[in-house]
């Protein structure tokens, strides 16, 4: 990877920044997304029958009436699939279509294609299928009872845990159950196959991992990979969730598509969709913490179980990213952090925005603040302490925190949120008030960035310029709504030295960039824009070499400035040396390639750098709550997050507020549920809760935190996807903040995840019992030391 030369790489500060690349077409309509394309005369539409038991034998199968019924063109079974059933993302036991069992409620067992997905729909219901049910495992803490993992147990160490645990003045033992999430993006999961006359496929895919898609469609059809195409322009959303997820769609599509020798769309209606596709995992974490008079973390122990659901998936990397975020900003001098891949009979969990890290960094948080209520401290001083800081820098994996901000940014956010003149108030507030209680937190995060998986950290890009000085840039990253496009044009347009209105960024497509990574790991910006970069940097190369020659100048008496190509003493517009150049036979294309470097964590030894860099971020939240009703209001927010040189403020921004509100939602409003039988009962919008917009906070403050990368990122920028997402931690602490001032914060009552109303009305309730126990205790005693 060639770099730029210094005195080019000034950053983007003080440029005109473009707004998002197709802004103006999401707010008219005009941006196309797979079902908004016109569909073929001939096009057939798919819809599964699905299991209704969560573990059992298929003693029988018929599907006459399936086939009978008007409209049906074609039904499939396993059997069926040309090549391989099997279509997991790294490992395998994720089947297309179920064989001779099933193992979890909603798992396809056929696909019918119809003449319309009504016919479709209806079709499957006609399904007679007996079952001989098996036992079934559903709650990640099952799984670790009766020893049932997906994948092996990985554990993470550092110092002697159990001998510092031994002579720790102060301890504290428990666990806490974090529930999951639903992705819920706006565009739901789709692909569009249409076959080819070489026995070949192109599949329109909504999909964050083109590549994969790509050749998991070549697996199920038993051809090659460069005979399937795949392009995505963009997604309603993501989130984690079109990860390996998206993938079964163009596999189903491209099979039937096959068989018929036609178009075939594979749209999921929103309830198959929440039935049918992973979420975010649920982790049962259980806790030992000792811990100094002053509240500093002495050592650590703690059991991580990831509820995986049936399969392995993407799990190892997420119960692995959880463990490597247990210390979230906190340094941990004796730690043993173990991390359980727990399988159950339920849908095989996925990605999701944060990848683990919100789990662990949660579980960190929650720590602090038993700790704070135990030794009689504000939080946010409990925090200070045991902050990553000069002399605390090691992680418990070995990497050292080597950026030494995390305190200042802390610091500096405390003094411009007024932070502790609030608390003060808050704290005369909720004395003199018994019906409504205000709760205030500060929780910070510390999020590492890379895949987490050495291999994906790589990216490409091939950039054309044409004669008019056009420039056209396809790279192997994926645009859901995060502005990924307009950051890439940005950084093409700033190394060329030309105006943005010159690149366009097309589709992703498997034909331009092949083997591309997923676009996720926050890492979207760092692999595919220093790619882009890197391409540029070679056709620069060339015309520098041209100019050289052809004007008979040194090499630093050429520049491209403001459209302007400077040579010596002469100019002329970027155009006219591009035509130029061109007609003295200059290649005008280049690809570009980039590699994560410094990165590697050893496995066996649980010792390593899997992060490049960390991105950092705090938030300061205020809730009021009803003592009667659990009922609460968001009040403020302040945000200060650490993005590096960011390459476009107004997006980064952008990111952080939707960020935030999103893990807002993970721990407030958005519950999932599963009855006895492992069904899901939140599987619709009727009965699951995302925020709205009267959910953002009436006073909501975000400011970035003005310090350039010390890493060789992209223009010293960093990573902005996942790591504000954390940060709505803020608010789940601020409610059991207001929880705790129930029993004047002598103690940290339970506080589920999420923190619904009622959850936050019970945390009330529990914070009255132990006042009143204490109280009780405090009586006895004092009676017992009066009879003596």
């Amino acid at each position: 990877m060639r770099k730029l030369p210094n005195d080019l790489v000034t950053g983007f500060k003080n440029d005109k920044l473009p707004m998002h690349e197709s802004a103006v077409k999401h707010v008219t309509g005009q941006a196309i997304y797979i079902d908004d394309m016109p569909e073929w005369p001939n096009e057939l539409h798919i819809a599964t029958g699905k299991s209704t038991e969560a573990h059992a034998d298929i003693v029988s199968i018929n599907l006459d009436k399936v086939r009978a019924y008007p409209g049906v063109v074609d039904v499939i079974v396993q059997s069926d699939i040309p090549g391989d059933v099997d279509v997991s993302p790294v490992l395998s036991g994720d089947l297309l279509l179920a064989g001779d069992f099933v193992h979890f409620i909603g798992q396809s067992i056929f696909a019918v294609a119809a003449t319309s997905l009504r016919a479709a729909k209806q079709a499957v219901e006609l399904a007679e299928i007996i079952y001989k049910p098996r036992i079934s495992t559903l709650h990640p803490k099952e799984s670790l009872e009766r020893q049932e993992f997906v994948l092996p147990t990985h554990t993470i160490q550092c110092g002697d845990a159990k001998a510092a645990m031994a002579t720790a003045p102060h301890k504290i033992k428990s666990d806490i159950y974090i529930k999951g999430q639903e992705h819920f993006y706006l565009e739901g999961q789709i692909s569009v196959a249409v076959p080819n006359e070489d026995g070949g496929v192109l599949v329109y895919a909504s999909s964050q991992h083109p590549a994969e898609v790509q050749k998991l469609v070549a697996k199920v059809l038993g051809v090659s990979v460069a005979q399937v195409l795949v392009e995505v322009r963009r997604m309603g959303g993501g989130f984690g969730g079109k990860e390996s997820q998206a993938a079964v769609l163009g596999c189903m599509a491209a099979v039937l598509a096959i068989r018929n020798r036609c178009p075939v769309k594979y749209r999921m209606p929103r309830q198959d969709d929440m039935v049918q596709t992973g979420k975010r995992h649920d982790f049962w974490n259980s806790y030992e913490v000792g811990f100094s008079a002053e509240g500093e973390i002495i050592s650590a122990e703690y059991d991580m179980v990831g509820k995986c659901g049936c399969t392995a998936d993407l799990s190892d990397g997420v119960v692995d990213r959880a463990m490597f975020h247990a210390d979230n900003a906190y340094h941990l001098p004796n730690a043993r952090i173990s991390g359980y891949r727990g399988k159950t009979h339920t849908v095989s969990n996925t990605a999701f925005r944060g990848f683990g890290g919100p789990k662990g960094v949660l579980l960190a948080e929650a720590v602090i603040e038993e700790i704070a209520c135990t030794v009689g401290k504000d939080a946010l001083d409990v925090r200070k302490l045991n902050c990553y800081q000069e002399g605390k820098t090691k992680t418990p994996y070995g990497q050292d925190v080597e950026e030494n901000v995390l305190l200042t940014l802390i610091e500096e956010l405390e003094e411009s949120s007024d932070y502790r003149a609030r608390r003060e108030a808050i704290r005369e507030f909720n004395k003199q008030s018994p019906f409504l209680k205000k709760g205030l937190a500060l929780t910070p995060v510390k999020f590492g960035i890379s895949f987490t998986s050495k291999h994906l950290n790589q990216g490409g890009a091939l950039v054309h310029v044409y004669t008019d000085g056009s420039v056209h840039i396809s790279h192997g990253g994926t645009e859901m709504g995060q502005g990924l496009y307009t950051k890439v044009a940005q950084i093409v347009a700033k190394t060329f030295g030309i105006n943005y209105q010159r690149v366009n960024v097309s589709s992703t497509r498997t034909d331009k960039v092949p083997n591309a990574s997923p676009t996720a790991a926050s890492a979207g910006t760092d692999l595919n824009g220093m790619a882009a970069l890197d391409a540029v940097v070679t056709i620069k190369g060339r015309l520098q070499e041209f100019a050289m020659e052809h004007f008979s100048i040194a090499a630093d008496a050429f520049a491209i400035t403001d459209d302007q190509v400077v040579l010596g003493s002469e100019t002329m517009s970027f155009p006219e040396f591009i035509k130029l150049a061109y007609m003295n036979r200059v290649s005008l294309s280049s690809t570009g390639f980039y590699k994560t470097p410094k990165i590697g964590y050893d496995r066996k030894a649980a010792k390593g750098r899997p992060f490049l860099y960390f991105s950092n971020g705090a938030a300061v939240s205020e809730v009021i709550v009803d003592t009667f009703t659990g009922e609460y209001k968001v009040t403020q927010v302040d945000i200060l997050h650490d993005v590096g040189d960011s390459i476009n403020s107004d997006i980064d921004i952008g990111q952080i507020e939707g960020a935030f509100v999103q893990g807002m939602g993970w721990l407030t409003t958005e519950e999932l549920s599963w009855d006895e039988k492992g069904r899901i009962t939140t599987n619709s919008p009727a009965n699951y809760k995302i925020p709205t917009s009267a959910d953002v906070p009436e006073k909501f403050n975000v400011k970035l935190f003005d310090r350039a990368n010390s890493e060789e990122s992209v223009y010293r920028s960093k990573a902005v996807g996942e790591p504000p997402l954390m940060l709505g931690i803020s608010v789940w602490c601020a409610l059991k903040d207001a929880c705790a001032s129930v029993c004047d914060y002598k103690f940290s009552p339970p506080l589920a995840v999420p923190a619904t109303p009622e959850a936050v009305f019970y945390g009330m309730q529990a914070a009255q019992t132990l006042q009143s126990e204490s109280q009780s205790k405090q009586k006895t005693d004092k009676g017992q030391v009066a009879s003596l």
